[in-house]
C-alpha cells in the first residue's frame, strides 16, 4: 500500500511539473543563457585566448557542455522542488500528512521527484548541445557521464531541498530562484572562466559543490581531446585546466578521482543534514498535532 502511495505522489510531482510548459522553460533558462551567451560572445573570446591549441573549438564546446550540465542540475532540481512549498502554501501537505507514508514519505517522494526530474532534464540539455555542436559523446563514456548525472541530481536535490525547506510561500521562493538561477552560471565558470577571476572569487567557486560537477563533467568530456592537444606539453596542459575549471586547484589540481571523493562526501553530509532537518520537522507535526 506504501508502495503505491509512493508512486502516486511520484506520479502527480512529475505531471505537476511537466505539464507547466512555462515552468519547464524557466527551470532551465539558467542552462539556456550560459549556452546562449557562450555561442554569442564567449566562443569567440575563448578561441582567440587558445588559438595555439589545435581543434581548440571542439575542446572548448565540450568545455561549455559540462558546465552547462551542472547548471541544469541545480536549476531543474530547485524548480521540481518548488512543488514542496506550494503545498506547504495550500495547506496540501497537511492531508498528505495523514497518509500511510506520513511526513516522511512525503519529504522522499519531493526528493526523489526532484532526483529524477534533474536526471532526464541534464540527459535532455546534453543531447541538445550534443546535436548543435555535433559533439556527440562516445558510447565508452556515457556511463560515466550518467553516473555524472546521477550525482548532480542526488548532490542538487538534497542542497537545494535544505535551502528551501522552511520556506513558506511560492512568491518568495520566486526570489531565491532567481539568485540561484543566476549564480549558478558563475559559480561553475560558464559565465566567465574561473581563471579570469580574483583569487577571493575562485576561492568562493572552490567552496560550492556545483564547481566539482562541472570539473567531472569536463574531464570525461574532454579527455581524449586533452590528450591529444597537449601531447608532450603537460605544463601547458596543467594550466589550461586550472584557468578553464577543468581541475580544480588545491594547493594541487585535484585528480578525477580526488574530485569523485569530494562530491560523494558532499552527498552524504548534506543527506544526514537533510535527515536531521526533516527528523525535528516531523516531530513539531506530531507535537502540533
Amino acid at each position: 500500500k506504501r508502495g503505491a502511495l509512493m508512486l502516486a505522489l511520484l506520479k502527480r510531482d512529475f505531471l505537476l511539473y511537466f505539464r507547466n510548459r512555462s515552468g519547464v522553460f524557466f527551470s532551465l533558462l539558467g542552462a539556456l543563457i550560459s549556452f546562449l551567451l557562450y555561442i554569442i560572445f564567449l566562443q569567440k573570446n575563448l578561441m582567440d585566448a587558445w588559438s595555439q591549441l589545435p581543434d581548440n573549438k571542439s575542446l572548448l564546446n565540450n568545455w561549455l557542455m559540462g558546465g552547462t550540465l551542472a547548471v541544469t542540475g541545480i536549476t531543474t532540481s530547485f524548480t521540481a522542488l518548488t512543488q514542496m512549498v506550494q503545498d506547504r502554501e495550500n495547506q496540501v501537505d497537511q492531508d498528505l500528512f495523514l497518509t500511510d507514508l506520513g511526513s516522511w514519505g512525503l519529504q522522499l517522494s519531493y526528493l526523489i521527484s526532484s532526483l529524477v526530474i534533474s536526471f532526464v532534464m541534464q540527459a535532455f540539455m546534453l543531447i541538445v548541445m550534443s546535436l548543435y555542436f555535433q559533439e556527440i559523446p562516445a558510447m565508452s563514456k556515457l556511463f560515466e557521464i550518467s553516473l555524472i548525472m546521477l550525482l548532480s541530481s542526488l548532490l542538487s536535490t538534497l542542497v537545494n531541498a535544505l535551502l528551501i525547506y522552511h520556506f513558506q510561500s511560492v512568491d518568495s521562493l520566486g526570489k531565491l530562484a532567481t539568485i540561484v538561477g543566476t549564480a549558478s552560471g558563475f559559480l561553475v565558470g560558464t559565465y566567465v572562466p574561473m581563471g579570469i577571476l580574483p583569487n577571493f572569487a575562485q576561492v568562493l567557486m572552490k567552496c560550492t559543490p556545483a564547481t566539482y560537477l562541472a570539473s567531472l563533467y569536463r574531464q570525461v568530456l574532454m579527455k581524449e581531446q586533452l590528450e591529444t592537444t597537449f601531447m608532450g606539453n603537460s605544463s601547458l596542459l596543467e594550466e589550461f585546466q586550472e584557468k578553464l575549471g577543468i581541475r580544480l586547484n588545491w594547493q594541487n589540481l585535484l585528480t578525477k578521482e580526488e574530485t569523485y571523493l569530494i562530491v560523494v562526501s558532499i552527498c552524504f553530509l548534506t543527506l544526514l543534514l537533510w535527515l536531521v532537518v526533516v527528523k525535528i520537522s516531523s516531530k513539531k507535526i506530531k507535537i502540533i498535532g
